[in-house]
């Protein structure tokens, strides 16, 4: 393979490694910790519903304070101890399981505070890579990341459900502890462009309050940002929704084993590597276009699992069609809209900007998740998803209506 553009730069590779080995397994604990509370301690939908708030919860209580920290410090650091703490963590479950302590406690404390660094990781990550490459790359940099863990995710789902049936899910979960630490291994290559830079943590810097407030204004003062911020709360409060539900409707309503969820599963890693490959030339018919397509056909993709009624041929159709349809979508969506929050925040507030939408995404995913146990066992597992389609759409119709929709292009400019 002829080595250009991107791949010739050896800070972005090694970063692209990291990412890729860490997505892998963490999807392989994404499917595994909710099979293992619902196949070995019999979770009910109120259960799994706490467990997704165990995760969401930390986030969003920590997450501004992540982002002023970030800020603050180096950010490659964060990004090695955070990866070192949750392969730690991860850990932890398949030994208690091996004991036959495992419970649904220490599921939720695990998952809570794996969230925790989870989000120091996530912000820390995506601030670093405007460092590593210049503002016009950013695009195809996000698009190169979002290719591999695509890929990630396809082998991911596809191996974790087998490995769920055949090895037990806590086994399955050592996976994710390797690859943490592969990705430590792998972040700790790149040479660090922030070494020997200032940070702010010093007697005289402004308090962590004043650096979130600065964060929270970048945003509300960019009608851009803000824009886009909307649409997301309402997209993952519906992805808060449909994803507690839906391993119970698919699973335990639908009657669908763990193997064959996994091969469908997969089926979206693909959908996703095909959005990531596209989702550089799309762009060129206009940013904010793309964006609010994307959004619309991740709403008509999501509206096909409520539409699967039995774990027959056309339930798989229904379930294929929407792991083509919504994965590949969101993708698109996601790679531009992070490279037009990255490209025009302002860099010293970056960490911060990229904080405060997590906040809001991890507030937006908590309430959908908290509504989600309550309509699931009142009214039924098919109606909350219907109610999360509805969500979606509203989301892409919040875009239509904002300068987002106006933005032809990602800014070349370094950001002020």
């Amino acid at each position: 393979m002829r080595r250009d553009g991107l791949w010739r730069n050896p800070k972005f590779v090694n970063l692209w490694a990291a990412a890729t080995v860490s997505t892998y397994g963490s999807l392989v604990t994404c499917t595994a910790l909710p099979f293992a509370a619902i196949l070995l301690l019999d979770a009910s939908p109120s259960a799994i519903s706490l467990l997704r708030v165990a995760e969401l919860l930390p986030g969003f209580v920590f997450g501004l304070v992540a982002g002023a920290w970030v800020d603050r410090l180096r950010r490659r650091p964060i990004m090695i101890a955070t990866d070192l703490g949750r392969a730690l963590l991860i850990v932890t479950i398949p030994l208690a399981a091996f004991l036959g302590l495992l419970g649904l406690g220490q599921l939720y404390a695990i998952a809570a505070l794996v969230s925790v660094l989870s989000v120091f990781f996530d912000v820390a990550y995506q601030s670093y890579l405007p460092s590593l490459v210049k503002n016009e790359e950013l695009v195809e940099a996000n698009s190169k990341l979002s290719a591999a863990m695509s890929v990630a995710e396809a082998s991911a789902f596809s191996s974790a459900g087998w490995l769920i049936q055949i090895l037990t899910a806590p086994i399955a979960m050592m996976v994710d502890a390797v690859t943490f630490v592969a990705s430590a291994g792998l972040v700790a290559r790149i040479p660090d462009p922030e070494a020997g830079a200032e940070t702010h943590a010093s007697e005289t810097a402004p308090s962590i309050v004043s650096d979130v407030a600065e964060g929270l204004r970048a945003i509300w003062n960019d009608p851009i940002l803000r824009g886009m911020v909307f649409a997301g709360l309402a997209q993952n409060c519906s992805f808060g929704l449909i994803g507690t539900v839906f391993l119970l409707y698919v699973n335990q309503e639908i009657g669908f084993d763990p193997g064959i969820l996994g091969m469908i599963f997969a089926v979206g890693g693909v959908s996703s590597f095909l959005g990531a490959m596209i989702a550089g030339r799309l762009s060129q018919f206009g940013v904010g276009s793309v964006m609010v397509a994307s959004l619309l056909l991740a709403s008509l993709g999501d509206a096909f699992v409520p539409l699967a009624t039995a774990a027959n041929i056309v339930g798989v159709i229904f379930l294929v069609a929407q792991q083509l349809v919504a994965d590949s979508a969101l993708t698109v969506y996601d790679i531009n809209q992070v490279s037009l929050r990255q490209a025009i925040a302002p860099a010293h507030v970056l960490g911060r900007v990229n904080a405060s939408v997590r906040v809001t995404e991890f507030g937006a995913v908590l309430l959908g998740t908290v509504v989600a146990g309550y309509i699931g066992e009142t009214f039924g597992l098919r109606q909350t998803l219907w109610l999360g389609v509805a969500l979606s759409f509203a989301g892409a119709m919040i875009l239509l209506f904002s300068p987002v929709r106006d933005v032809q292009r990602i800014p070349e400019t370094v950001s002020g």
